[in-house]
């Protein structure tokens, strides 16, 4: 009888990526590589990437310095805004930021966004079937990435706004069989130098 097995998510938000975002600076094509050098030893089963050029290149950058894990680009792993929120559902305090914040959202996103979400969560959380444990990396950005550890958590659907990630830094969650999901990192950038650390944040969030 076939079984249930641990899955461990590794969440990647893309290298820094130029201004035009065509792809990576080369700070971001560092940081790329590096992370994929702390990773060498992860017996990843695939890597998945979101389609936009900064994700696509930091995945194979990563790639490079993996063992022959294949490479999967798929829309679910994309740029999208995964949840719009009423203003009743928001803290008072706060709830006009957040809501000037999502008015930049076109009309597009604030259609597919959701599904898109919905559809990350089955694809990409939970224990997985079979008897050996699964360890996967997925390369995307921010609002991802905030999204799976939001729902890691439990936390309302909201509160993917505000959880923001650095530069290829890295997130692991583990999914074990009747267990709760359990958040094993956020945000890591111990395989970065301090000059290849928070970019694109402003100086007071450097810490």
């Amino acid at each position: 009888m076939t079984g249930t097995a641990t899955r461990y998510l590794y969440l990647v938000r893309h290298g820094e990526a130029s201004p035009d975002e065509s792809g990576l600076t080369e700070d971001g094509r560092r940081q790329a590589t590096l992370l994929g050098q702390r990773l060498r030893g992860i017996p990843f089963a695939a890597v998945h990437h979101g389609p936009l050029p900064r994700a696509g290149q930091t995945a194979r950058l990563i790639g490079d310095q993996l063992k022959n894990v294949p490479l999967h680009v798929s829309e679910v792993a994309g740029d999208y805004v995964p949840y719009m929120p009423g203003r009743d559902e928001l803290p008072a305090q706060s709830a006009d930021f957040y809501l000037r914040f999502l008015a930049g959202a076109t009309a597009e996103e604030r259609e597919h966004g959701p599904g898109l979400a919905r559809q990350a969560l089955d694809l990409f959380t939970g224990p997985v079937d079979g008897e050996e444990d699964r360890h996967e990396l997925v390369v995307t950005h921010n609002f991802l990435v905030a999204w799976l550890v939001r729902d890691a958590m439990h936390a309302p659907k909201w509160r993917w706004l505000g959880l923001n990630h650095c530069n290829a830094a890295l997130t692991v969650i583990r999914y074990a069989p009747s267990r709760p999901a359990s958040v094993l990192i956020s945000n890591d950038m111990r395989h970065l130098p301090t000059e290849l650390r928070w970019t694109g944040f402003p100086p007071e969030l450097h810490i």
